[in-house]
């Protein structure tokens, strides 16, 4: 039997659906309920409190799968889809978004690459919100769903006319951070505005922190590692930071994908080497 797709539409100050759609200017694009508050805090500070800027998000699966524990224990896939619902709704009411959407699918179908459902429905989403800067999961990310979100994310992207397209798209860090990757090519996402805003952004999904992750925590301590280790000769001038990678070139459909997230890696590896070269005697590095 096919699986029916819950698709959910919420405008936190009650505006029009499709006023909603036009007055965002950033949007973040996720696999999962609280992906978007963990990784696009940053924009979500940033457009907080104003009428000129906009935020909202885009959540791709039902977040049927998640580990459950204590309270939650007991409860169905069906269950967790509602539950996991009311809590993104939360989060939308907290963070001021402009919409919420959560489209629904099952991580499987995502994942499925002959699938072209879901990229149709984000050129779809894309095209009646126009966002000038785009949000997404980065593609050197350890989760198979948030690369396959990742990748049906640029290939919406693609089937977009140029002048349809964002200015900039960023990938973000969840499962696995961006540290690694050389400091130049590093895009900096002060995450230091309303700290109060951002734990409670992170502490609303209960059902994913009572299973048993302190997520909330984490989040906040990598971003305060980040705002420390950012530069090792230098005073903080961050108190929260979280790192992206440039997804911006993937637009075009020219451009490889997989050789252009692994010239990221050539260029960490080369620059590694070379540190190593330039202390270490003559032949030994």
């Amino acid at each position: 039997m096919k699986q029916e797709i819950k698709k959910v539409m919420y405008v936190p100050d009650g505006e029009s659906e499709e006023q909603a759609l036009a007055r965002t200017t950033h949007l973040c694009i996720s696999a999962h309920q609280d992906d978007i508050e963990f990784m696009a805090y940053s924009p979500i500070a940033e457009c907080f409190g104003r009428s000129d800027r906009w935020f909202a998000g885009v959540v791709v699966t039902d977040g049927a799968g998640s580990p459950r524990n204590g309270l939650y224990a007991d409860f169905t896939d069906e269950d967790m889809k509602e539950i996991r619902i009311k809590e993104q709704k939360k989060a939308a009411c907290v963070g001021e978004y402009s919409f919420q959407m959560l489209l629904g699918h099952p991580s499987k179908q995502v994942k499925d690459a002959e699938d072209l459902s879901v990229t149709e429905e984000l050129v779809g989403i894309l095209r009646a919100v126009r966002p000038r800067f785009l949000y997404t999961h980065n593609l050197a990310d350890k989760h198979d769903t948030h690369v396959a979100t990742a990748l049906r994310v640029i290939a919406a992207l693609r089937k977009l006319a140029p002048e349809e397209r964002p200015e900039k798209v960023f990938g973000c860090e969840v499962w696995r951070d961006l540290d690694w990757m050389c400091d130049e090519e590093k895009i900096f996402l002060d995450c230091g505005a309303h700290p109060n805003i951002a734990r409670c952004l992170s502490g609303v999904f209960d059902s994913q922190i009572v299973g048993g992750k302190r997520y909330e925590l984490a989040v906040e301590g990598r971003r305060l590692a980040n705002a420390t280790f950012s530069a090792s000769h230098a005073c903080d001038t961050y108190s929260a930071l979280s790192y992206a990678m440039d997804l911006t070139p993937l637009m075009d459909e020219k451009t490889d994908i997989a050789a252009y997230v692994t010239g990221y890696i050539d260029r960490f590896r080369a620059e590694v080497e070379g540190r190593l070269s330039a202390f270490s005697p003559k032949g030994r590095a």
